[in-house]
Formats: C-alpha cells, sequence, structure tokens
C-alpha cells in the first residue's frame, strides 16, 4: 500500500506537490460524471466554459498536463516547418522534452533572458525570419507568466505581444501559474486576481493555466483559445492519448480550486517572503527577494561545494527542497508559518556548524 508523505515534511521541491483538502476530495466525490470524449462529462463541460468565461475566451479544453497543454496549443498555432519564438528558460522550451518539435515537427528559436528575466522587444524583432525559403516559417511568440515565479510587468506583456501581432505572430501564454501572476499584479494595481488575469489573458490568442501547482488539485491544465483553435487542439489532445473518460472527477477539483483557491494564493506569497527573510544575512547564501511563490538562494564561495550536503542536512530535518547551486523553495497550501520557520531553522544550523 502506498503511503502518503507524513504531515511533519516541510516539502518546499514545489507546489506539485500539494494534496486536495477534504472539502475538494468531496467536492470530486460529489461530482456528476459523464465521458468526456463524447463530450457529455457535465462536470468537465462546467470546468472548460468558468475557465474559458473567467479568462475572456469562446473556448477551453482540459487536459491531464500543462506539458500537453503548451504542446496541444503550439501544434494547433504551427505546422510542419514552422517556428515558435521563446525563452531559453521557457518551461515549454527547456523543460517539455522537445515535443513540439519531436511530435510536430515545429521548430523552437530560443531568445536569451534579459537580467530580468523578460525577452527584449529588439531580440524578438530580431529573431522574426523573413518569408524566405531557406527559413523556417515564424508563426508564434510564446512567453510564461510567471517566469521563475518573477511576474511580467504588464506593460511588457502587452509591449512583446502587440510587437508579435503587428508581424503576424500567434501569441500563447504559458500561465501554469497564471493565477499566481494576477494576485500579484492585483496588489500592485490595486484591483482583483480575477480582473488581472483577464487582462493578462486579453493580450493572447491562447493561454494555458495548470490546476495542480498552487491551486491545488491533483492533476489537470486547461487550454483557452476561440472555437476554432480549441477545435484543432481537441484533435491534437486526442492524437497525444489526452482524452479522458470521467474526467469530471479530476475536473470537480480544478473547479473547487477556482472557486476557492485563487485568493489564498497571497498567503504563499507572504510565506515566501517570510521564507526569504529568515535566510538573509547568512553568508554563503544569497537569497533572491521573491515577487511571488518561489524562492531562489545562490550558494557563494565555499558553500558551492557543500550543496548535496546541505539537501541531505535539510532531509534528516524533514524538510525537502531541489537545486544544486542555486537551492528552490516553493511555498503553497500544504506549508505554513511553522513550516516555514522550520525550514529557516533548518538551514541556518547547516550554515551555523
Amino acid at each position: 500500500m502506498i503511503q502518503e508523505m507524513p504531515l511533519e515534511v516541510v516539502d518546499l521541491r514545489s507546489d506539485t506537490v500539494t494534496r486536495p483538502t477534504g472539502a475538494m476530495r468531496e467536492a470530486m466525490m460529489a461530482a456528476p460524471l459523464g465521458d468526456d470524449v463524447f463530450g457529455d462529462d457535465p462536470t468537465v463541460n462546467a470546468l472548460q466554459e468558468r475557465i474559458a468565461g473567467l479568462l475572456g475566451f469562446e473556448a477551453a479544453l482540459f487536459v491531464p498536463t500543462g506539458t500537453q497543454s503548451n504542446l496541444c496549443a503550439i501544434l494547433a498555432h504551427c505546422q510542419r516547418g514552422d517556428e515558435y519564438l521563446v525563452g531559453q528558460m521557457a518551461h515549454c522550451y527547456r523543460w517539455e522534452g522537445g515535443g513540439a518539435a519531436v511530435l510536430g515537427s515545429v521548430q523552437p528559436q530560443p531568445i536569451a533572458h534579459q537580467a530580468d528575466g523578460m525577452l527584449a522587444l529588439a531580440d524578438i524583432e530580431a529573431a522574426i525570419k523573413p518569408d524566405d525559403a531557406h527559413f523556417a516559417r515564424t508563426r508564434l511568440l510564446a512567453l510564461e507568466n510567471t517566469l521563475g515565479g518573477s511576474l511580467l510587468p504588464f506593460d511588457y506583456v502587452q509591449a512583446a505581444t502587440a510587437l508579435a501581432s503587428s508581424r503576424g505572430l500567434a501569441r500563447h501564454l504559458d500561465g501554469a501559474r497564471l493565477f499566481n501572476a494576477a494576485v500579484a499584479q492585483a496588489a500592485l494595481m490595486k484591483s482583483s486576481a480575477e480582473l488581472e488575469a483577464r487582462r493578462v489573458a486579453a493580450c493572447f490568442d491562447s493561454v494555458s493555466v495548470c490546476f495542480s501547482k498552487g491551486l491545488g488539485a491533483p492533476v489537470g491544465s486547461a487550454l483557452c483559445g476561440s472555437r476554432d483553435f480549441i477545435a484543432r487542439a481537441h484533435r491534437i489532445r486526442k492524437m497525444a492519448g489526452g482524452g479522458m473518460r470521467q474526467a469530471g472527477l479530476l475536473a470537480a477539483a480544478a473547479l473547487y480550486a477556482l472557486e476557492n483557491h485563487v485568493e489564498r494564493l497571497a498567503l504563499d506569497h507572504a510565506l515566501a517572503r517570510r521564507l526569504a527573510d529568515g535566510l538573509a544575512g547568512i553568508e554563503g547564501l544569497q537569497v533572491q527577494a521573491p515577487q511571488t511563490n518561489i524562492v531562489f538562494a545562490d550558494l557563494t564561495g565555499d558553500a558551492r561545494e557543500r550543496s548535496g550536503a546541505l539537501l541531505r542536512h535539510l532531509a534528516g530535518h524533514g524538510v525537502l527542497a531541489t537545486g544544486l547551486y542555486r537551492l528552490r523553495f516553493v511555498t503553497h497550501l500544504d506549508v505554513d508559518a511553522a513550516g516555514v520557520d522550520r525550514a529557516v531553522a533548518a538551514i541556518r544550523s547547516f550554515f551555523g556548524r
């Protein structure tokens, strides 16, 4: 029998490790079900209508993973021999197995990030190929928000997508943590997370949203776009093996998350700041101030040689993290202030030895 990880473990590896709350499990068990491949699962249909309407699109498609959502988006926008412009550190380029190239013969054109994580507008412009038989056809600009936990400034999102549109490119957003971005942007704009999510989404032709990260659902993402675009993406989902049957069981968790877990992301952001503040001043550790729920800490000097020992030390104290010379800590709904304080104490005890 597979046992769940004990609650006393402070798991900061990712916000993907969250488990459904009791209320979410109840919603899953109560969900009316059908067969989504036949299009008659009422809970899946309700989720698709809800997320499409929330973000201002005509339609949406529920898929098992964010990787599949991005794949369906790229292949629905592009044909064989086309290319998409994307950041070097973007998830849909670096960490999705090269799916668009392998499965769709769509070439990525990676662009180096600036120090602030953005792609320079001049670099985007320069990467667009002329209409010439020697080149792949540039069809799409893909951005990610948040990127490494950092919020893309809204004026930059507007400028980059306007540039792409002026050059005839489609625009896709990997919004795996779109609602983290929306909560952070809402705090800056004195607005609501729902309004800011919709404003960001309005800059794009398609948006992928993940439910299984900070929103706390166990599985699933949604791809949003026009009805024609989603019809193309639906065919690609079928080819990729993403058609599920009584998927309403999972869609119910995503619906619950949308209704109950968006505004609470601000708590995760506050815990990330608490963690960063607690690690400030440690010799050998350079901590970046977080904008959302991800904290990066770079090991410096002699500490770089002890990264493995540090992770083992943390695990021995019931704290899990990832990284090598750059450690990553992610806060989420299964982490509280006491857990963050335990993590800080464990890290400080290692450096104080």
